[in-house]
């Protein structure tokens, strides 16, 4: 029979050590397993958004990324990344990768679409955690043509005020989410300002 460890300070010490070194052991091993599915999850989920909000364009806008400086930084969030949409040599608009922590959550990240000319062409909520069933609402709200008060698909930012109607906006908010509605509103303005800021647009 083998002999029973002591129980001694040392031997706790030695047993402690060992038992963290199999754990950071097998949790690197899973990083390391599920790293590239989950960034190629991520990347996936980046190039379906970018096709859905972009006008139609034949280049590859991930690899002409680039970024400009945000026309207002926040919680050291200093750039945003901008995705040409372009055919052949010509550039027919943009996808921006915009956010904004204003949610009644915090931090929602959103993928918004212009051409170039700076009308809105579609939009994507790429992260939130607003309420569900109230703040949650933001894919469908705002792009519902058949609500034009609501819809900011189709609008300029040069013309209309991507605001809500509450605060002088052109834009019926989420009922009874007003917050999450000026939050995902300011994320659209912080796209389309970055895109006026960078010399994009006049």
């Amino acid at each position: 029979m083998a002999k029973k460890l002591e129980s001694t300070f040392t031997n706790m010490v030695i047993v402690l050590t060992v038992v963290s070194l199999i754990a950071a052991y097998s949790l690197a091993s899973v990083y390391n397993v599920t790293k590239e599915p989950i960034e190629k999850a991520a990347l996936k989920k980046k190039l379906d958004a970018i096709a859905k909000v972009a006008p139609a364009f034949d280049n590859d806008p991930n690899a002409d990324m680039f970024k400009l400086p945000a026309s207002e930084a926040v919680s050291g969030m200093d750039s945003i990344e901008i995705y040409p949409a372009k055919k052949g040599d010509k550039t027919v608009g943009y996808a921006v990768k915009s956010y904004t922590m204003k949610g009644f959550s915090g931090l929602i990240v959103v993928m918004v679409g212009f051409n170039s000319e700076g009308v809105i062409n579609g939009y994507s909520v790429l992260q939130h955690a607003e309420t569900p069933g109230l703040g949650s609402k933001m894919p469908t709200w705002f792009s519902n043509e058949a609500k034009p008060g609501r819809c900011i698909i189709g609008k300029n930012p040069k013309d209309t005020k991507i605001k809500v109607s509450k605060d002088g906006g052109d834009i019926d908010a989420i009922t009874a989410a007003t917050i999450s509605s000026r939050a995902f509103l300011d994320a659209i303005n912080r796209a389309y300002n970055t895109l006026k800021d960078g010399g994009k647009y006049e």
